[in-house]
């Protein structure tokens, strides 16, 4: 299926990038990474991932499909470090009806640093003599043809670095196929205009959920048999974190606050948000732990969707994919996931389009692409805004009826996760997308949920029974 002589272009060392490159390899004779950055030959943070030092969630479906990408990664992580983690056993999890049991089960995942895992997935693509990385560069335009609605390659600014000062240099760089993969602050809404293509609308949902970050070695005299522990939010409570550990016997702690109610960066304020949360295990095991990182916060963490699928007019040459399309409430821990499913989908669709045109033709890949790609995007989607709207701070779109009435039915699910495995492993398999939210509408948890409504009925009126009585 390889186009000989043909040229992929990614814009964006993201995860999403990296995964999307690893695909263009299939198909191109050569692909080329633009990156903004400089690229270190360590694990280390980088400026255009300010979010990398916080608390990062592979799901047990992205691993999956990146290991099904770089065959053999999985045995790469262990090697580097990456702790081996039972998202069932060695995981705590303090939900709306309390702790969830534990148990083991197949669900075995790794817990990393972003930097870790983003250099490994680097790593690989570096030695694959297909693939070109640009670095310090940034990408200012799109090129296209003027006689065609055709993207023929991007405009790129390259830093050229002197004795005694910075100056730079425009570079024209030609591809048959342009992904963007910038992330966030993605500009093809802004290019695509200049070309003539009316933008995409864009859905945000924000819950004003912050976080604050730290890495943490926990006292020699500090024993667990867990790996990990999560304290949720209970809605109209703001306040939750989370803790696991990372490569290099570290301790990674994100405390989490909703609606404004931003964790504090310094030591003191950071121990005492921790207090504050729902359970006291994580302050408990942080309160004499050595910090071995700086403080650091993050806000930006709005969902938001540009919708690319709805457009009618997309050129040649041209997808957006990663955050680029569709940002999430990182508090979800799907982005990666999402990313690496955005990769299969870019996959299947030039498997398809270049089975059909065996001359390389790209006529109609933009739609096809964006479309598929919504799909995979409609349910994390869903999960993430749903759960934002449990706040009333939350702005961008309120609940409608039938919203408020799921909510209404996945709380008894969620309060059912901590009587029963069988119900908290359904909530970790949805949780990891590897299956849809629906089943929690089959009959077998339908049944338990009407049970435990009728139970806890039953429990109010025997004691607004026994109250009757005593007051008489």
């Amino acid at each position: 299926m390889k186009t000989d002589e043909r040229h992929a272009l990614v814009i964006g060392a993201s995860i999403a990038g990296l995964l999307a490159a690893q695909v263009l390899t299939k198909y191109f004779n050569q692909v080329t990474i633009i990156e903004r950055d400089r690229l270190s030959d360590q694990p280390e943070q980088r400026p255009g991932v300010p979010q990398a030092q916080h608390l990062h969630i592979l799901l047990k479906r992205g691993l999956d499909v990146m290991e099904q990408l770089f065959p053999g990664i999985q045995t790469e992580l262990a090697a580097s470090g990456a702790v081996a983690i039972n998202a069932s056993a060695d995981y705590l999890c303090y939900g709306l009806g309390g702790w969830t049991p534990r148990f083991n089960s197949d669900l075995n995942v790794y817990s990393l640093s972003r930097n870790l895992l983003e250099w490994i997935i680097r790593r690989r693509l570096a030695a694959n003599n297909r693939v070109v990385f640009v670095q310090g560069s940034q990408v200012t335009s799109l090129l296209s043809n003027p006689n065609k609605p055709q993207v023929t390659g991007v405009q790129v600014r390259q830093k050229i670095a002197h004795s005694q000062d910075t100056s730079y240099r425009q570079t024209d760089f030609t591809a048959d196929l342009v992904v963007d993969a910038s992330g966030r602050n993605s500009h093809a809404p802004e290019w695509l205009e200049a070309m003539g293509y009316t933008p995409p609308k864009e859905t945000v949902i924000n819950s004003f959920l912050g976080y604050a970050s730290g890495l943490f070695e926990l006292p020699e005299n500090f024993h667990t048999d867990w790996q990990g522990a999560l304290i949720t939010a209970k809605a109209p409570g703001t306040r939750g974190g989370v803790m696991s550990t990372i490569e290099g016997n570290r301790w990674i702690v994100t405390l989490i606050g909703i609606g404004r109610d931003y964790p504090p960066t310094d030591e003191a304020g950071f121990l005492d948000f921790a207090r504050s949360l729902r359970n006291p295990i994580i302050y408990e095991a942080i309160l004499d732990a050595k910090a071995v990182s700086p403080l650091t916060a993050y806000h930006r963490t709005e969902n938001s969707w540009h919708h690319y699928e709805k457009l009618s007019r997309l050129p040649v040459g041209f997808v957006v994919t990663g955050d680029a399309v569709c940002a999430f409430n990182p508090v979800y821990g799907q982005g990666m996931t999402t990313a690496a499913l955005g990769a299969l989908t870019l996959d299947e669709c030039l498997n398809k389009q270049l089975s059909r045109h065996a001359d390389g033709n790209l006529v109609g890949l933009s739609q096809s692409f964006q479309k598929q790609l919504s799909k995979i995007i409609v349910v994390p989607w869903l999960m993430a805004t749903g759960e934002d709207f449990r706040w009333d701070t939350t702005v961008g779109g309120r609940p409608n009826l039938i919203t408020k009435l799921m909510q209404q039915y996945l709380d008894q699910v969620l309060l059912l996760t901590a009587e029963s495995p069988d119900i908290y492993r359904l909530l970790l398999e949805v949780m990891h997308l590897l299956k849809p939210p629906s089943v929690f509408f089959h009959t077998n948890v339908f049944r338990q949920v009407v049970q435990r409504i009728i139970r806890e009925s039953d429990k109010k009126w025997n004691r607004s029974k026994d109250k009757l009585l005593v007051d008489h």
